[in-house]
């Protein structure tokens, strides 16, 4: 499985983009990754980006049992619900119709979501859940990072990198903050910058040492704990 350090050894995208990524998704923004076209590393980038989530925040795959048991007294107070794709298939943790619909509307309960679809735009993603769906427009918004890739070249000598990204504060429509050939738009970008540029100067001095998504963990984990007053 790989980390942040090696999507940003491989070009996926660039530090200036994982760091705001980081700062977005440590504070717990719910995030869904898009590519039309198989094999484009949404489940990669994905995992990757759940290693940046809060320290406190449990990962549990959104199967439709453990979607509709969410506010059982069992269930944890907050987690994140990782929906390994919405699609109609009947494979683990993927969502579809009713049990697509309740897995967006936790977070109206704090619950963070994270997910992956085969879409390549906004537009397509949103057709998707509250065209095909019916998920609520309100809930849509509440995925805060958007994330379509694109992927060129054959199995095995694949480029693949983030092509856009909207984000969005939970509750307005979604802003496009990224697109490969002009970087991030700082501008429009959510948040706090002074976070931001710490989690720069993280991965910017951890990328050389940190080699596994375990290593990752743990050190995100220590530069966590360090931050929490910034």
């Amino acid at each position: 499985m790989l980390s942040i350090f090696d999507l940003l050894a491989a070009k996926t995208l660039d530090l200036d983009l994982a760091a705001y990524l980081m700062a977005r998704i440590s504070k717990g923004a719910s995030f869904m990754v898009g590519a039309v076209p198989g094999g484009a590393g949404k489940t990669t980038v994905m995992c990757a980006l759940l290693n940046l989530a809060p320290a406190d925040v449990s990962l549990i795959a959104a199967t439709p049992e453990a979607v509709y048991g969410a506010g059982d007294k069992t269930a944890p107070r907050i987690a994140c619900y990782v929906c390994h794709e919405i699609g109609s298939g009947a494979y683990y943790a993927y969502l579809w119709s009713d049990a697509l619909r309740t897995y967006c509307g936790l977070s109206e309960r704090r619950h963070m979501l994270a997910t992956n679809l085969h879409a390549d735009d906004l537009e397509q993603a949103r057709d998707q859940l509250c065209g095909t769906n019916g998920v609520q427009a309100n809930h849509f918004n509440k995925f805060e990072l958007l994330i379509f890739l694109r992927v060129k070249g054959g199995y095995f000598d694949a480029h693949r990198w983030i092509d856009l990204v909207y984000s969005g504060d939970g509750s307005s429509e979604h802003e496009l903050i990224f697109t490969a050939r002009e970087g991030l738009k700082k501008d429009r970008c959510k948040g706090d910058p002074q976070y931001v540029t710490a989690c720069r100067d993280f991965l910017n001095e951890m990328a050389p040492e940190t080699q596994t998504i375990e290593q990752t963990r743990v050190r995100v984990l220590e530069f966590l704990a360090q931050s929490s007053s910034i």
